[in-house]
């Protein structure tokens, strides 16, 4: 029974692109962190953050870039909104969604806009400043460098507005200096007006600015005469808040970000939910009133962001640690598919982990609590692997009792010469088999124990060349039955090395065995034997059908089955070798290419430094004997014939054809011994082969396996059901797969019948019987009438096709009144006379007779099973009116359509 693993849909993954006008600001950089919180909720998503340092022209370039690279979603902050809007406009026409953040641009043209009014920003300070000069005095306006963007033009005009409406308040000028790169130019220009102006009040465009204002008042003694007003708001050390609590700016006006905003308003439109093209954020005065109230808030939201980081960093590392787990646990399972309770526990503690991983997602504030529950779990779900691992071990030792008690009875059994050939054959078939079971059992011991270190080292001095040279005759007999010329070379005459003998013959009988079963008959394998200064190297070379780079990659993991159907296994030879080489401080390693066979290097360190003391065995028996396991690795390589050629050749022609469809050589050897004694019984061992002896021989049923190469058994089962030539047969699928949805899957292919493996093989033989019966009954009710004077015994296979062919056109054309011989001539390509000579010879009727017959028996079921009208049922058997069709229909029968109804 084979237990099939659930795997999780993959989450679709997301690319935006940010240009942002500048990162050089704390405000700015602030807008950074707003969006990587947000980001952390969603890890689907990928930012690509391009950064324009107030260039224009940089920007218009890195928005191109991100056009280029596909992005799913844009997000821009211009540097200027004029030369940006037309790359904006390029990108919403390529039906990029574009999402404007804090500065807009001159056009319509974008999927949505989140930002602060900076005219309301600057509009607040205006209202704020003439609060403060209740009884006037004059104001000065200091803005940064980027004279021209959204956010310069707005503030200014905002604050010009609103305090202009004063009379007794005094706008003097606006200064733009750059104080982020050129402070001191900047901090001179301002001292200057200082000195000559009397300044009351100074609107600062953002809080740096107000920072540099306030040293240049200081220096000049004015700290506590002029008011200064920021922009930002901005929580930390220097920001707004910070500012005002510090008593350096009166005021700051709080102008958010809309990072956090904007990657919500990115997520809404990827998964396709409702969003605002407009999403106006709020601004607000900080002043000393609140500034205390604002300043714990900041505190706090940094307080939580730091611990959100420091979770999420916790949550990965856990995420990490529960994906290995995941990962392994699914390998095993499906390797060892036998233990269905386990394996669903297995799936419950995914299921599980999957659940507290969504909690996760969605509750930060309690990550703490989560991530010791998950810990829990990862603990809770190694005490089931090691439970796993301990009860595969306890089986296998119980496997290998029963199967030492098949095998012995077996070998007498076999050597009774009385025995009939067909028994012995069968009796050899379970011996090959119980053999096989033997070999997965060790390896499955050996795998535990090295699993959890208990496989320990028996070294011994030994000589390589003679040990190697004895494993390599022992396949001397498999190599003349599959005609493969085997070498041994060696430059040495012998060669001394530590190992433990029972661990490396397992190695090289792994590797000579796979060499083996991937050559062809005619090819050639050698075992050489050299070595270097600190290493002695046994390489084992073959002309097969070598490894794609894919396979090489996953050659040694446990249970890594490769790309051949034909050629699979348990996936654990390579890997036990593997970890066997590393117990000697040793490697195996393989090169290969498609078609041009495999190179297999197993290393072994000269010298016994490398070995523990523990690890020396002193009294070693030197003449282990191999027999064993030669038969254990070679057993499945013999060309097997379960019922020889001579059998089959005494087995008369049946009249009944089967097709039966198998890779496996045994199998379909045992299907043809058993079903060969009441059918004619063709063979594929793959799809391609099975299309064409399909279509040439039209055998009456198909037995096919699932899994074979080339086109699997349901692609088959849908080409012959929507084939006219084959449409009519049943077809059998025999399969290993017992799961519900697989046995769905395989009648939705329009199959017959689906058997799962092992299977019954008299219940086989009756199913089959019961299909070619029923099949027979339902030709007979149909065509019965048609042929009540030919009932011909039609034996050759290309008579039997031509006729299926033929009866098979006519009854799908059955309704088309236009339809005559020369349609069936131009759908069989032969000519009108050969088709009337054919059918002559054949059915011994005329074609256009057997047509009209087709339809009157057509005709005949609609009066019988439909409620149909006279008229209709004529139309629907294709004859041109209702008159034509009562005179043919009374002509043949001696009775007019309607009184046949009656009856």
């Amino acid at each position: 029974m084979i237990f099939s693993c659930k795997i999780e849909k993959k989450q679709k993954q997301y690319v935006i692109g940010f240009s942002q006008c500048t990162t050089g600001d704390v405000w700015r950089q602030y807008m950074g962190k707003e969006m990587e919180m947000e980001l952390a909720f969603h890890p689907e998503i990928k930012l690509i953050v391009k950064n324009a340092g107030l260039n224009p022209e940089k920007q218009i370039q890195q928005i191109k870039e991100l056009i280029d690279e596909k992005v799913d979603l844009l997000i821009a902050t211009p540097a200027e909104a004029k030369p940006i809007t037309p790359v904006i406009e390029q990108a919403y026409a390529k039906h990029i969604p574009v999402i404007l953040v804090d500065r807009n641009i001159l056009s319509d043209n974008y999927s949505a806009f989140i930002g602060a009014s900076n005219y309301k920003v600057g509009q607040d300070a205006g209202a704020y400043a003439v609060s403060l000069l209740k009884n006037g005095g004059n104001v000065l306006e200091i803005g940064g460098f980027d004279v021209g963007s959204s956010a310069d033009i707005g503030r200014h005009n905002g604050f010009k507005d609103a305090v202009r409406q004063q009379k007794n308040i005094q706008y003097l000028e606006r200064l733009s200096q750059n104080w982020d790169s050129e402070p001191l130019e900047a901090a001179k220009e301002l001292t200057n007006i200082l000195l000559k102006t009397d300044v009351q009040l100074i609107f600062a465009q953002n809080d740096r600015i107000g920072l540099g204002c306030y040293k240049v008042c200081k220096n000049l003694g004015l700290s506590g005469k002029i008011f200064i007003i920021g922009v930002d708001g901005l929580p930390g050390p220097n920001g707004g808040i910070d500012l005002v609590n510090k008593g350096m700016l009166k005021a700051t006006i709080l102008y958010p970000t809309g990072g956090k905003e904007a990657i919500q308003t990115a997520v809404n439109i990827l998964e396709n939910k409702p969003f605002k093209k407009e999403t106006q954020l709020y601004s607000s005065v900080i002043d000393s009133s609140n500034v205390g109230m604002m300043n714990l808030q900041s505190q706090k939201i940094l307080s939580q962001q730091t611990d959100i980081e420091r979770q999420q960093y916790m949550l990965g590392e856990q995420m990490r640690v529960y994906n290995n787990q995941r990962t392994f646990n699914n390998i095993l399972t499906t390797a060892l598919c036998l233990v269905f309770i386990l394996g669903a526990t297995v799936f419950f503690s995914w299921r599980k982990n999957k659940k507290i991983t969504q909690k996760l997602r969605f509750q930060n504030e309690e990550i703490s609590r989560q991530s010791s529950q998950l810990a829990e779990v990862s603990a809770k779900a190694e005490q089931a692997h090691l439970a796993k691992l301990n009860f595969f071990t306890n089986i296998s030792h119980e496997f290998r009792t029963p199967l030492t008690l098949i095998f012995a009875p077996l070998g007498e059994l076999i050597s009774n010469s009385r025995l009939q050939l067909e028994t012995k054959q069968a009796l050899q078939l379970i011996q090959r088999n119980v053999t096989r079971l033997y070999r997965l059992v060790n390896q499955l011991m050996d795998f535990r124990k090295i699993e959890f270190k208990k496989m320990k080292l028996k070294v011994s001095e030994n000589d390589l060349v003679s040990f190697t040279h004895e494993i390599v005759n022992s396949f001397r007999v498999l190599a003349k039955n599959k005609s493969i010329d085997l070498e041994f070379l060696t430059s040495e005459r012998s060669l001394q090395v530590w190992f433990d003998s029972t661990m490396i013959d397992k190695v090289i009988f792994n590797v000579l065995s796979n060499a083996f079963k991937f050559t062809k008959e005619h090819g050639n394998i050698s075992v050489s034997i050299s070595k270097n200064d600190k290493n002695a190297i046994i390489k084992i070379e073959d002309d097969g059908i070598g490894m794609s780079k894919e396979v090489i990659d996953h050659a040694f993991e446990p249970f890594f089955q490769g790309e051949y159907e034909n050629y699979k296994g348990t996936g654990l030879g390579l890997a036990l070798s593997k970890e066997l080489m590393e117990l000697h401080n040793g490697s195996i390693l393989v090169k290969s290419e498609p078609r041009k066979g495999a190179a297999f290097e197993i290393t072994l360190p000269l010298g016994s430094s490398h070995f523990e003391k523990s690890e020396f065995q002193s009294d070693v028996d030197k003449e282990i004997v191999t027999n064993e396991d030669v038969q254990i690795y070679t057993t499945d390589l013999y060309n097997s014939n379960i019922i020889e050629e001579t059998y089959h050749n005494q087995v008369a022609p049946k009249y009944l054809t089967v097709l039966v469809v198998e890779d496996n050589n045994e199998m379909r050897e045992y299907l043809r011994s058993r079903l060969s004694t009441d059918y004619t019984i063709i063979e594929a061992e793959d799809g391609n082969k099975a299309l064409q002896l399909a279509f040439d021989s039209v055998p009456d049923l198909i037995l096919c396996d699932i899994v074979i190469p080339g086109k699997n058994g349901l692609e088959l089962t849908q080409i012959f059901k929507s084939d006219i030539r084959t449409s009519h047969i049943p077809v059998v699928l025999l399969t290993a797969k017992d799961q519900e949805n697989q046995k769905i899957e395989g009648m939705e292919t329009q199959a017959d019948v689906y058997i799962t493996k092992p299977f019954n093989l008299l219940f086989l033989q009756k199913t089959i019987k019961s299909l070619l019966q029923n099949r027979e009954k339902i030709k007979h009710h149909y065509s019965g009438e048609i042929f009540s004077e030919e009932k011909l015994n039609i034996s050759k296979k290309t008579d039997r096709k031509f006729i299926i062919e033929f009866t098979a056109i006519v009854e799908n054309n059955i309704s088309n009144e236009n339809f005559g011989v020369m349609d069936i001539c131009n759908e069989m390509g032969i000519s009108r006379i050969q088709l009337y000579r054919k059918v002559k010879a054949v059915l011994n009727c005329n074609v256009n007779d057997y047509i009209v017959s087709t339809r009157l028996q057509k005709a005949k079921y609609y009066m019988q099973h439909e409620n149909l009208s006279i008229s209709e049922i004529a139309f629907k058997s294709g004859f041109s009116s209702a008159a034509y069709f009562s005179t043919v229909f009374k002509s043949k029968f001696g009775v007019t359509p309607s009184a046949f109804k009656e009856n």
